[in-house]
Formats: C-alpha cells, sequence, structure tokens
C-alpha cells in the first residue's frame, strides 16, 4: 500500500519521539503489503478497527494510534490523524458526535 503521508507521521515523531520506532514498524509493514479488504488487513495489523470511513491501528502497544482511511482498489493509506492514546480518547468523543 502506498502510505499517505509520512510526513505527518514524522510530525508526531518530533513531538513524541519516543513513538518513533514503533510508527515506523507500522509503517514499513503498511507499505510493504497489499491488502484485498478489511479481513485481509486484519491478518497483518490484528488490532485494527473500522470506525467508518476511517481505519485505525494501535501502534506502540495501545500507547499510539494511527487513523487513516484505505483505498483497497488504488492501494493507498490515507493517513488522517497520528494520536496519543489520550488524544485518542478526545478524538473517539468527537466522532460520537458527528464533529470529525
Amino acid at each position: 500500500m502506498h502510505v499517505i503521508s509520512l510526513k505527518m507521521l514524522r510530525e508526531f515523531w518530533h513531538r513524541h519521539p519516543e513513538a518513533e520506532q514503533s510508527s515506523r514498524n507500522w509503517h514499513t509493514v503498511a507499505e510493504n503489503s497489499r491488502f484485498v479488504g478489511f479481513a485481509d488487513l486484519r491478518q497483518s495489523f490484528g488490532t485494527a478497527v473500522y470506525v467508518p470511513p476511517y481505519t485505525v491501528f494501535d501502534v506502540g502497544g495501545n500507547d499510539y494510534r494511527v487513523v487513516v482511511i484505505v483505498r483497497y482498489r488504488g492501494g493507498k493509506m490515507f493517513v488522517r490523524w497520528v494520536m496519543t492514546h489520550r488524544e485518542y480518547d478526545d478524538w473517539c468523543k468527537r466522532y460520537r458526535k458527528g464533529k470529525v
């Protein structure tokens, strides 16, 4: 899959240097995979969840989240947010209210 954009991950690493290695690992697996659907994606990322229209990845042992929109046909993942677990909890509240 082509992950767009690595820049968002890098910006997150600058704010949270401890997240760099686990985020790089996630990026490497994502970039070197080709998923045909969500079930296929879950084989590589067992903790991924689908929160329409987003796919949320647990990165770094439940410490960080990468929220993407996956276009399976086009082979692309569009990174929308990279956040800490605490930021993700806040995001979930906004999502439930339809404010994301």
